[in-house]
């Protein structure tokens, strides 16, 4: 079983331009999103997906500088992309984060590798910080799933996996300091640039900073997690979902036979 960690990214932000590229403690964000995807256990290949828009070139040479593998694809269609790089590298199974993402949890994704193990379609963490999870994902479910969508810009597209009457999704549950969902620690906006890198100055560590150590920082300086506060997180439009699962319900014998067909044709090659 070849398993892999692909970290979609892209330079084209615009309410935080070249978020990627900023400072961290004397490293980029792109930079430490990647050390810490290489600490986790299990993994073939650590990948950074990008598009072949010029402007992204740089996050190719990025990848060539920390010695991790790459692969460009389409600008748009973000599931696509995995699916191509997951085939491209001969990967079974992969975790995937964006970018801009650099305090993900590397104990919760080594849960997620570990759950490989009992060949499930998707997998999600709940109840972790808003900016802390990875997925898991098998890359015979992404096919079927390409397969199957009718919208192109799949910039948010969990919910095209997370369809239980279609494919096997696994749920691993949060314990302890680590349940905290109201909490947010991505990048999208000034502020909470503004909050991750007070963490990242604040809170000693060595090579990667630990979620534990974040969290436990901001139990104990509230106000620090306020900072970002009235930002709020896009999610995929109603009439997005509407149009997905009219799609998987007026075709559902027929991704069922796909999917069929898709997982027996990668059975007999392996």
């Amino acid at each position: 079983m070849n398993t892999g960690f692909l970290i979609t990214a892209r330079l084209k932000s615009k309410r935080l331009p070249l978020k990627l590229l900023k400072d961290l403690h004397g490293q980029s964000v792109i930079h430490r999103v990647i050390q810490r995807a290489q600490t986790v256990s299990s993994i073939d290949e650590v990948v950074l997906c990008t598009s072949t828009h010029p402007q992204d070139k740089k996050l190719v040479d990025i990848a060539r500088e920390t010695g991790i593998s790459y692969f460009t694809g389409d600008e748009d269609d973000v599931l696509q992309r995995l699916c191509d790089a997951a085939q491209a590298f001969d990967l079974d199974f992969f975790l995937s984060i964006t970018a801009d993402n650099p305090l993900f949890s590397m104990v919760y994704a080594d849960k997620v590798a570990d759950s490989f193990q009992n060949n499930p379609d998707f997998v999600i963490v709940t109840h972790l910080p808003l900016g802390t999870a990875v997925y898991g994902l098998n890359t015979r479910a992404v096919r079927v799933a390409c397969a199957a969508k009718s919208i192109v810009d799949t910039e948010i597209w969990g919910y095209l996996l997370n369809q239980p009457h279609i494919f096997n999704v696994h749920t691993i549950a949060t314990h302890g300091i680590y349940h905290n969902p109201h909490l947010r620690l991505t990048l999208d906006y000034e502020e909470d640039y503004q909050l991750i890198s007070t963490l990242y100055d604040a809170i000693p560590f060595h090579s990667v900073l630990p979620l534990s150590a974040v969290l436990e920082y901001l139990h104990n300086h509230s106000q620090i997690a306020r900072l970002n506060q009235e930002c709020h997180q896009r999610g995929l439009d109603t009439s997005l979902k509407e149009e997905i699962d009219r799609v998987y319900k007026e075709n559902h014998d027929k991704i069922m036979h796909l999917k069929e067909k898709i997982y027996a044709d990668n059975n007999n090659t392996m």
